[in-house]
């Protein structure tokens, strides 16, 4: 019995906003998968135009009779029901987007920038103009994180979200960890793979993924976070030598979106590589896997893990978003609303609580510990373990701290590089994940 048979009648129109790698996957699978979606949703979908830029671009499988370039037109059609946008950016992303639901459109996002930046006013519009709004693909493809955050979790306190959440940057890592090859080498490989953009500047130095912690940490601790307020480091710094300690010290190393309850006063969220042991759940996300760990009040421990980029597993999670929206339009109601109520603080990085790896090149002699020793207790800095590497007349000196503030601990590594019997500081890198095995 086809669809139209069982149900007839009930059709919600779709506006689809962008149509690059993973547009085109979207209107590829509402296509093919039209008849199952009509009736897990109540209603059959009907793409009615897709906006791109250029006319001329090749897109196999997509209607031609479908686009058009006036994008707000599309998004405000007085028949279009819900909104799918998956161009990217701020602008002109921001504009289509508040456009739609004023106009009183469903909108499904996967759009991590806008979000991190332009949160507030989003929801804000959402709230005002009484529509949804979902972005379940905006974080970590196709892996369901951020609905069991805003909903799953909602009567729980979530005290911790550790995550890689960037797949160039963990091919990039696995490679370096694996093959023993320097960053520049694991990132031409990732580029030739398509694993990362001709221009990486956004994931090689953490910009994705500092969004996307923005989005995880709001979520998380009922508050307004934004790009701004995530401490970022890229990976760029990270040496073969600096992986090479690790696995001698039984770690990896991976590039993580860390977001933490810092008592009752604040939270702290960061992105940056770390060492972590590789017993670790998160030691064992390979390739451009994402995996993200949460820990909570009630619910313990849990991780979530699966394929976090590339088009088809990004358009799953749209798809999710859109079969949620079509549900709750025919029904009349709307989605959770994203809740700030707690208006906790965003912690400078340092006043976080971090612990340190630091190599330090220095002469094979006696009385070297001893100055070393004492720069980090002049700060308040406690070292855990101390290992020392002969090189002929040189030494490699390896110290790993205890917890302490990151500023007292980036004091420390200040004093180190004007200490006399050091030779050059070789490498600084946080350690985490200790805890969590």
């Amino acid at each position: 019995m086809s669809f139209s048979d069982d149900k007839p009648g009930k059709v919600l129109r779709v506006a689809l906003l962008g149509c690059g790698v993973v547009g085109t996957q979207v209107a590829r699978l509402l296509a093919e998968q039209a008849d199952d979606l009509a009736v897990r949703t109540g209603a059959r979908l009907e793409v009615v135009g897709i906006a791109v830029r250029r006319m001329s671009h090749p897109r196999p499988g997509v209607d031609p009779a479908l686009l058009t370039t006036d994008a707000m037109g599309l998004a405000t059609r007085p028949d279009v029901d819900i909104v799918i946008e998956v161009i990217g950016g701020i602008e002109p992303a921001r504009a289509l987007l508040l456009g739609a639901m004023e106009a009183g459109k469903s909108v499904v996002t996967a759009n991590k920038a806008l979000l991190a930046e332009h949160g507030e006013q989003i929801h804000t519009a959402s709230r005002a103009f009484g529509t949804d709004l979902y972005y379940e693909a905006a974080v970590a493809g196709a892996i369901p994180i951020l609905r069991p955050l805003r909903e799953s979790l909602a009567g729980d306190t979530v005290h911790r979200v550790l995550g890689i959440v960037n797949g160039t940057t963990n091919f990039i890592l696995d490679r370096m960890d694996s093959s023993g090859a320097d960053f520049g080498d694991s990132l031409e490989e990732a580029q030739s793979l398509g694993y990362a953009e001709a221009d990486p500047t956004a994931d090689v130095e953490a910009f994705d993924a500092a969004a996307k912690a923005a989005i995880l940490a709001g979520l998380a601790f009922h508050t307004r976070v934004t790009a701004a307020d995530v401490y970022r480091e890229g990976i760029t710094e990270v040496t073969a030598a600096d992986i090479a300690s690790a696995k001698a010290l039984g770690r990896t190393v991976k590039l993580l979106a860390i977001c933490e309850r810092s008592g009752e006063d604040g939270v702290a969220v960061r992105v940056h590589p770390a060492m972590i042991p590789r017993s670790h759940p998160l030691a064992a996300v390979g390739g451009a896997y994402n995996a993200v760990f949460v820990e909570a009040r009630s619910a313990g421990r849990l991780m979530f893990y699966g394929a976090g980029a590339g088009g088809t597993p990004t358009a799953s999670a749209v798809l999710g978003d859109v079969v949620a929206v079509a549900r709750n339009r025919l029904a009349g109601t709307r989605g959770p609303e994203l809740s700030t109520y707690a208006e906790l603080p965003v912690l400078p990085m340092g006043d976080t609580l971090t612990r340190y790896h630091v190599s330090l090149d220095v002469a094979d002699k006696p009385g070297v510990l001893a100055p070393v020793a004492e720069a980090f207790a002049r700060h308040g800095v406690s070292i855990q373990a101390v290992r020392q590497t002969s090189r002929g007349e040189d030494a490699l000196l390896i110290i790993v701290t205890h917890e302490a503030r990151d500023a007292d601990l980036a004091a420390t590594i200040s004093e180190l590089q004007a200490l006399p019997v050091v030779r050059a500081v070789a490498s600084v890198m946080r350690v985490e994940g200790e805890g969590d095995q």
